[in-house]
């Protein structure tokens, strides 16, 4: 089940976004975030979990990217699937909410960076419009190692 992210889920969204820096795969974060960081820096009316019997299996959000008015609808994803429920149709669930609730609210564009290396992730936005646009090389130094980042967007069918 699909619901929006509140801050009661907190716990086990910091727990799933460890999960994911661990795997040294999804961002170039290092540490999760305070809640109250993370609330600041994503757009309240779109935030989702998936759920099973109460159980918090994933969680994607969008943030802005830039406060000036005409990136207005223009917004970044994060999506993260609990390690025990990867490969089984969560992160796609979520995508598919983002996609909706951004359209809702007039967002014609939403993009996203992505480590080459995680193929499931490119797969993952690929399945719901993503398309690969660019590849930013040496953007940033993880573990002391430099990564390249795939820049990937969706640009709304809908939404003028």
């Amino acid at each position: 089940m699909i619901e929006p992210l509140v801050p009661e889920h907190w716990d086990d969204v910091a727990r799933i976004y460890a999960e994911g820096i661990a795997t040294r795969l999804a961002t170039f974060e290092t540490e999760v975030p305070s809640w109250e960081a993370w609330d600041r820096s994503h757009l309240e009316q779109h935030r989702f979990v998936a759920t099973n019997n109460g159980a918090v299996l994933g969680w994607a959000a969008l943030a802005p990217v830039s406060d000036r008015c005409v990136y207005g609808g223009v917004a970044e994803n994060s999506v993260y699937v609990a390690e025990a429920a990867r490969g089984q149709g969560v992160g796609r669930g979520l995508l598919d909410a983002l996609v909706a609730s951004s359209e809702q609210a007039g967002i014609w564009t939403i993009q996203t960076g992505v480590f080459p290396e995680n193929e499931a992730s490119v797969r993952l936005h690929e399945s719901v419009g993503f398309r690969v646009v660019g590849r930013r090389e040496r953007l940033g130094k993880l573990d002391g190692v430099w990564r390249d980042v795939l820049l990937l967007e969706r640009r709304s069918p809908v939404v003028d």
